[in-house]
């Protein structure tokens, strides 16, 4: 029977109450699990990101509240949450794992953290883009995306459109030559985009991990990263 592909899922902290504490879904763990992966969540420590790199097939950059560099984001704007230690670790493992060319999954914080990697710009608050913005950072919210023709994510998920949840308050709101937007808001607002040079590396603004014990698209999405991860 082969060997299940290892998937190193970065761990989430309580960033708005100190950092002291690594702390996140269960969620992640359980749709790359469902989906025939081995997933270990992987804490702030320099000295292992070789050995991760190295060891791992795919890796999830989850969900977070951290500030980001301020090159990141639109001119004249930038980041109000806490300083972490993740960043650099995390912003390693992606590169690290990109360069391998091996498959990375960004969600929320990841898909942000993927698009600007390669070029693209974030605001801190989207709402405050247009009176037209949804309101995209509210545990309940539910809101549709349209999926852009012809994209990886498109031809995973099998559909024009889909509907998900919506937790964000800061949005990528341009991408570069190196990234294509695979989904948007009805308000325009990006929800996924993908890096077409590489074999597997997508990120979505919304919560997969949330959706995947149900029957959405979002569990094929799980189902095609741990894949590709077997590869």
């Amino acid at each position: 029977m082969p060997a299940k592909p290892r998937i190193a899922v970065i761990m989430d902290e309580n960033s708005s109450a100190g950092g002291n504490e690594y702390e996140m879904s269960k969620a992640y763990f359980e749709a790359v699990h469902r989906a025939g992966g081995m997933p270990f969540g992987i804490p702030y420590f320099a000295d292992m990101v070789e050995t991760v790199i190295s060891e791992f097939d795919g890796f999830v950059s989850v969900g977070g509240r951290i500030r980001f560099p301020s090159e990141w984001y639109a001119p004249g704007d930038g980041s109000r949450y806490p300083s972490s230690e993740r960043l650099d670790v995390e912003q390693a493992l992606m590169r690290g794992f990109l360069e391998r060319d091996k498959p990375v999954l960004g969600i929320c914080n990841g898909m942000q953290m993927l698009a600007c990697l390669h070029g693209g710009r974030m605001v801190h608050e989207i709402r405050k883009t247009g009176a037209h913005i949804l309101d995209h950072d509210s545990r309940g919210a539910m809101h549709s995306v349209v999926v852009t023709p012809g994209t990886m994510l498109s031809r995973i998920v099998g559909a024009a459109r889909l509907d998900v949840n919506s937790r964000h308050q800061e949005a990528v709101v341009a991408v570069s030559d190196q990234a294509v937007v695979a989904a948007r808001a009805d308000d325009g607002v990006i929800e996924a985009v993908e890096i077409p040079s590489r074999r597997f590396a997508i990120g979505v603004q919304w919560h997969p991990e949330l959706l995947a014990a149900q029957d959405h698209p979002s569990r094929q999405l799980f189902a095609a990263f741990v894949e590709a991860a077997g590869r």
